[in-house]
């Protein structure tokens, strides 16, 4: 029977409820829907109240129907997802169909913890955003110090990052010539060949242009 984290004054009350668990390891492996509150009014459990209506019924050994009979403080299982999770609630009751939610507590693996309230979530995310904005306006002001601007360049400077634009290397591959594929031993013999009877195909077909057909000789009428 352990309780992580305690912050338990001397009259056996929580500092804090948010702040501490507590479990019992040898009621974990066979806890379900039927024994989960009995498991949670154990004597070591901090969240529990043993001056509840529940131990009233215990001691008395009476049907636990007989609470919503009674008025006055009690414990309730709210929600239930078996094997894993459920749910406890802490209520004052005032009739059989009136009851006041004071605390909610989930059991996760065996493990007891209290939900809080709105009002304590609420004042977390106030107290975060308000530190979320002060650390913004500290360094917005640092920023406008000159001393700190130069101290920032330095720093750059010493780590070798630079501000400078990286190079477009698009368009330096565009800019690249394509390489030529490198020709073989047989290509390279037949080159000089090809070029020679190119030359020569050419040359003769000058020639022909050149050369004209004679006139023909008109005979003439005697």
């Amino acid at each position: 029977m352990m309780a992580g984290r305690l912050g338990i004054s001397a009259s056996g009350i929580p500092d804090n409820p948010l702040s501490i668990s507590w479990h019992d390891s040898t009621w974990i492996p066979i806890l379900n829907t039927t024994n989960v509150l009995e498991y949670f009014s154990q004597t070591s459990n901090p969240f529990f109240d043993r001056t509840c209506n529940n131990e009233i019924v215990k001691m008395q050994r009476l049907n636990p129907d007989q609470l919503q009979n009674m008025t006055g403080l009690e414990y309730v299982l709210l929600h239930v997802q078996e094997p894993i999770l459920y749910v406890i609630r802490k209520q004052h009751r005032h009739g059989p169909q009136q009851v006041t939610p004071l605390a909610d507590y989930y059991i996760i693996a065996g493990v007891v913890y209290q939900a809080p309230d709105l009002a304590t979530v609420l004042n977390s995310r106030l107290i975060l955003t308000c530190f979320s904005s002060q650390q913004y306006t500290i360094y917005s002001r640092l920023l406008k110090n000159p001393q700190v601007l130069q101290g920032i360049t330095l720093v750059k400077a010493i780590l070798g990052i630079s501000n400078r634009k990286k190079p477009n290397v698009d368009k330096a591959r565009k800019d690249e010539k394509p390489k030529e594929e490198p020709s073989s031993l047989f290509q390279r013999q037949r080159e000089p060949e090809n070029s020679s009877t190119e030359n020569k195909e050419t040359k003769t077909d000058i020639k022909q242009e050149k050369i004209k057909p004679p006139p023909e000789k008109k005979s003439r009428l005697s």
